[in-house]
């Protein structure tokens, strides 16, 4: 049984008392007055369990819920390091991929301009050959042309004629 309805009880056993003339005091039956107190006596160690109990389950809640809290104030603890890692990652892989292609146009650029040197080279000696060659069919053209003009027996529109040149 509620002891605060057992209470509420007591208080109406008293209010319906008979009072005392001249006195604050009432005249309660002792028989209903002893059941009141037996029955707290009873209710009371059981209000008093209940709330133990209550208590109790409020200190399990409330350790429970620290236990969590710290896990998750844990757990986040841990993605925010991992976050900070893979950012650290990603940076350090941001600069290595910067370096690489720093180095790779600084390269790029070597090779081109050995390329030029090589093809700058390569072509200044064709221009050697072919001014020789070119020389070497110029004393031909002229050799040619001088046999010609001293040979005797040909004809003299043959020899107006200028040579055939192939292009």
């Amino acid at each position: 049984m509620d002891i605060l309805h057992l209470i509420d009880q007591l208080e109406q056993l008293v209010l319906r008392s008979r009072p005392l003339p001249f006195l604050r005091w009432v005249v309660v039956e002792e028989r209903q007055l002893l059941d009141l107190i037996d029955q707290m006596r009873v209710a009371v160690p059981q209000e008093l369990k209940q709330a133990r109990r209550i208590a109790q389950e409020r200190e399990r809640i409330i350790a429970q819920a620290k236990e969590e809290a710290e896990r998750i104030v844990a757990l986040a603890q841990e993605q925010a390091s991992e976050l900070i890692a893979q950012h650290q990652v990603v940076q350090a892989a941001e600069q290595r991929a910067a370096l690489i292609i720093e180095r790779a146009q600084r390269e790029a650029e070597r090779l081109k301009a050995d390329a030029d040197d090589y093809a700058l080279t390569r072509l200044l000696e064709l221009e050697e050959t072919l001014s020789h060659l070119l020389q070497v069919v110029r004393n031909g053209i002229e050799k040619l042309q001088n046999e010609r003009a001293d040979e005797p027996s040909r004809s003299p529109d043959a020899a107006a004629r200028p040579p055939h040149r192939h292009a």
